[in-house]
């Protein structure tokens, strides 16, 4: 067994191989529901620890000399005070509910509407998903980078921990419930930020050793993918550099900074792509040596999505190491909070501990392994490489145009040459909860492409007024015809800039940004 799983915890009672089958690990029911235990509180203080910094430190790390706050009631604080921070957790907790209500086969429709109307905000990929379940795109095209500008963005990896946690030593099975949820908002790089980190979980309720779960997880990635090459490169860049985790970073930083779908991400050093975060998890989980402080601090001090990070890699060595053996320190007040209920869900950190577990039973069972008693044994998958898919293939961000008005205040207009555009701007502001929806025309060089709606309500709002990546090489105009201008509500509608696309990199040339008024 030892060629199958190094670094072997000694919670497992059996471990078997017979020729010609998968190899069967047996642990205590005790055991598995502590690791379990120990993933949900793990990614509670770690996105608790890291949500002062979100998003504060883009293009930077934090420097050593800044303290990092902790203490025994900033659990219950956030809590109560600031609930929107877990968004990790909610999330999560809308699929385990949708797992929990209508079975382990549940279709993913089931998974796309519980998200798609449920109560919280969102951003970025789960917004443009959520948009687009919405107004009957269903997944997967729902998260297909030609209708997400955010394909690639963190979303699904910051959400995947419960397909980790419901499969222990499976990372083939939670690769597949990963399919089925994570394309309802991602795809690509995107998607397989989940993949990669809810297989690390799986890795983690059967091995201690941080490289093994780390390398064995990344055989679920294809090795042409753009994720894959950044991770193994950070696995690379700690063996050069294994007791200076900020050269690494550098190293990410010169090689994978440059974004390329995300439209608040183009031309700045705003970075909510998924490889470059999980690169920040893994470099937690390496330099960080299975201890937590350590683990917490250096993903948390890689900056951009601060939270998020911290989260996934402490949810992640939370399972390593199970509840029980999570330093005091970071426990601290966690009892207090374990019965209260994450805002717009059901369930506690309580009730998820026992759903969850009970979850696991069914899944090991499902996938051919058994119970005995107070024994569970676990028929362990070798992890195989997902399909390969890749966003926004063949363009590159060519420059930005910003946009006007037209003087009778019912259209923008603006003129480019490239293969595609986005154009950025709101329609809404935070908290707005208004009913009114404009309706509106896109016109690509005269033609009707389409008619997106854009809300006003910020929970179901559009995250960009529209956008076309797929057009012939050349000069093209634009048009966003308003149907329905209203005095009361056109301040709200606030062109942004226009992002514009070529199918060759600019190279660092100097690029013209011009400003084209709106047609009348």
């Amino acid at each position: 067994m030892k060629r199958y799983l190094p670094g072997l915890l000694l919670l497992f009672l059996v471990a078997t191989t017979v020729r010609g089958q998968s190899p069967t690990i047996s642990i205590t029911k005790e055991k598995l529901k502590n690791k379990i235990m120990g993933g949900w509180a793990g990614q509670t203080i770690g996105v608790t620890f890291g949500g002062p910094y979100e998003f504060r430190y883009n293009g930077t790390f934090i420097g050593d000399y800044q303290p990092l706050r902790w203490n025994a009631g900033y659990l219950k604080q956030n809590m109560i005070n600031n609930p929107g921070l877990y968004d990790d957790l909610y999330m999560d907790l809308t699929f385990v509910d949708v797992f929990e209500k209508h079975g382990l086969d549940a279709p993913v429709d089931s998974f796309a509407n519980a998200f798609a109307h449920a109560g919280y905000d969102l951003w970025h990929a789960n917004q443009s998903g959520r948009y687009n379940i919405l107004h009957g795109i269903k997944a997967p095209m729902s998260g297909e980078w030609k209708n997400n500008p955010h394909a690639d963005c963190i979303d699904y990896q910051i959400e995947a921990d419960f397909a980790g946690l419901m499969s222990p030593g499976m990372p083939n099975t939670a690769s597949a419930i990963s399919d089925k949820v994570g394309h309802i908002m991602n795809y690509g790089d995107g998607w397989y930020g989940g993949v990669f980190i809810g297989a690390m979980y799986t890795l983690a309720f059967t091995s201690s050793d941080i490289n093994y779960i780390v390398n064995q997880a990344l055989i679920t990635i294809p090795r042409q993918s753009e994720f894959y090459q950044c991770i193994s490169d950070v696995v690379k860049w700690h063996k050069l550099y294994p007791a200076d985790w900020k050269q690494t970073w550098l190293e990410v930083q010169k090689k994978y900074a440059n974004d390329i779908g995300c439209p608040d991400g183009v031309f700045a050093p705003f970075d909510i792509d998924s490889k470059v975060n999980s690169a920040y998890v893994v470099m937690g989980l390496l330099y960080g040596g299975k201890d937590f402080t350590k683990t917490l601090e250096i993903a948390t001090r890689c900056g951009q999505d601060a939270d998020c990070n911290p989260s996934s890699a402490g949810g992640i060595l939370g399972t390593i190491l199970g509840y029980d053996k999570i330093p005091a320190y970071w426990k601290m007040g966690l009892k207090d909070i374990e019965d209260i209920k994450f805002k717009y869900t059901t369930m506690s950190l309580n009730d998820v501990y026992r759903i969850g577990f009970n979850q696991a039973l069914k899944n090991i069972q499902k996938n051919g392994g058994n119970i005995k008693g107070d024994i569970i044994n676990v028929k362990l998958q070798h992890p195989k490489p997902v399909k390969f898919e890749k966003s926004f293939a063949g363009i590159y961000p060519a420059g930005k145009i910003a946009v006007k008005w037209s003087e009778s205040r019912d259209m923008l207009s603006f003129e480019f040459e490239g293969t595609g555009f986005v154009l950025k701007g709101e329609t809404t502001g935070y908290n707005d909860r208004s009913n009114f929806v404009f309706h509106t025309g896109l016109y690509i060089d005269g033609q009707l492409i389409e008619s997106p709606d854009l809300p006003v309500n910020f929970t179901i709002r559009r995250n960009e007024l529209c956008w076309k990546y797929d057009l012939a090489k050349g000069k093209h105009v634009v048009q966003l015809k308003i149907k329905n201008p209203s005095s009361e509500y056109m301040n709200r509608l606030n062109p942004g800039e226009a992002i514009i696309y070529s199918d060759k990199p600019i190279n660092g040339m100097a690029v013209n940004v011009q400003e084209v008024k709106g047609s009348k």
